[in-house]
């Protein structure tokens, strides 16, 4: 009898554990999002709800364009081969799910979830002092705790703190201060090696393979954000090419891959932050020295090598990596949502059309630019497990639209999905597609075999 008891009590402890840790995870995560899922039942499908007004914390810079509806930016390389597409079919095994009658997503189950967002508190912008005091605890101590600044990064970094903040979160400066410097002076000094190795030297030195390289980065780099002034300038442009050229001699087993080349840009602006003031519209790159922009130049090409280290086959030859998480994709939007997956099926749309380039450009086309540095805090905090937490970012982006989706046939979907009407969103509606897929990802997350390969 006292064992059963013991056996009993310990149950419990462990039941109240989970509640805990739950709670104070939505707490630190979700805090920015009080009231909005407010008479949200049935995930996928946001019901109105009081708009709250929240203060706008961007203090680096708040660019006033909107993406052009006729950017025809889609990039055509999801039309993979038949050899391709076998691999996704071959190496893909059914993804497991949670027992239908046990873990199905319920009203309930979002009920609850919801009833946790609700119960967050809205003081936890990026901006509260709070926050920054506790980001400035993390960040003075000789030695950083990597896992403390996840969990403070993972709900927005403050605009001056970031570009310490993503080094940190990357690998790319080590965690202990007095290392540091160090560190980053030698980093930067092996980045002009390569550049004077692999940039700086005449077409007679290099392959023809290398040559058609370089001329397809020069012809991609003006189309890179488009809609920002600033990436137009012809210096900005050349910075783009030498990361971009060096980085795919560097790393042969992919090379140049269209899209990497807007990987770059967060890393870009973000660490410009750390030299230029204002709004990203008056930034000049004249105004800084040659030895400033090759440090910037330097911290963007480590800090793109170490998150291409985490999805490698995302840019090798038939990118099976992009594949299989579009099929992840696929799948996860039929649990979650089952008429739209069933709409979009039955017209014949295939994931791959539209969500391809979600995951080569990391949504950076899909959404305004001034919101894209929030987003990758996110995706910094989570880098050790982003290609999998990236399958529920984009099914909660996705399914933003769920009403919509259902009113349109194929070629309505198609135009829909490439020009998404994300240019009037500010924070409060992607703080809301991070909250969904969190709670999605917590709900599914207890089944080992979820979203397995």
């Amino acid at each position: 009898m006292n064992n059963n008891n013991n056996i009993g009590q310990q149950h419990k402890q462990n039941k109240d554990s989970t509640i805990r840790i739950l709670d104070s995870r939505f707490n630190q995560t979700l805090r920015n999002v009080q009231g909005l899922l407010k008479g949200r039942s049935i995930p996928g499908k946001t019901l109105s709800s009081q708009r709250v007004d929240l203060p706008d914390n961007s203090n680096l810079y708040s660019p006033t364009y909107k993406r052009s509806l006729s950017y025809d930016d889609a990039i055509t390389s999801y039309h993979t081969s038949e050899t391709g597409k076998e691999e996704v079919h071959n190496t893909s095994k059914p993804i497991g799910f949670p027992d239908e009658n046990k873990q199905k997503i319920s009203t309930s189950a979002v009920g609850n979830s919801s009833e946790l967002v609700r119960k967050s508190s809205i003081a936890g912008r990026a901006t509260d002092s709070t926050r920054v005091m506790k980001f400035t605890k993390v960040l003075s101590g000789t030695m950083v705790i990597l896992d403390k600044l996840r969990e403070l990064a993972w709900s927005g970094v403050p605009d001056y703190m970031r570009p310490t903040v993503w080094r940190l979160l990357l690998g790319y400066a080590p965690p202990n201060s007095d290392r540091r410097e160090g560190v980053l002076r030698r980093k930067r000094l092996e980045y002009l090696e390569c550049v004077s190795q692999c940039y700086d030297i005449p077409d007679t030195e290099r392959s023809d393979d290398e040559i058609n390289m370089l001329h397809q980065i020069a012809v991609d780099c003006p189309r890179t954000v488009p809609d920002v002034r600033f990436f137009q300038q012809q210096q900005v442009q050349k910075s783009l090419e030498r990361i971009l050229y060096t980085w795919a001699i560097r790393h042969p087993a992919s090379g140049y891959v269209q899209g990497i080349n807007d990987l770059v840009t967060p890393f870009l602006v973000v660490f410009l932050s750390e030299h230029l003031e204002g709004s990203i519209d008056h930034w000049s790159m004249s105004d800084l020295s040659s030895d400033k922009i090759s440090d910037i130049e330097a911290d963007c090409y480590w800090c793109l090598s170490k998150l291409l280290d985490g999805m490698q086959d995302h840019y090798t030859f038939a990118q099976p990596g992009i594949q299989r998480l579009v099929f992840k994709l696929k799948e996860l939007v039929r649990r979650i949502d089952e008429p739209v997956s069933s709409h979009m099926e039955q017209q014949g749309l295939e994931f791959l059309q539209f969500a391809f380039r979600w995951f080569n450009c990391l949504l950076i086309r899909e959404i305004p630019f001034n919101l894209v540095t929030r987003l990758w805090d996110t995706y910094l905090a989570e880098v050790d497990a982003l290609p999998d937490f990236l399958v529920y970012i984009f099914a909660s982006f996705l399914l933003t639209w769920s009403n919509m989706i259902l009113k349109l046939d194929f070629q309505e979907l198609v135009m829909f999905l490439q020009h998404l009407p994300t240019h009037s969103w500010t924070e409060q509606e992607l703080e809301m597609v991070l909250s969904r897929a969190f709670m999605w990802h917590t709900m599914f997350n207890s089944s080992p075999s979820h979203l397995s390969t």
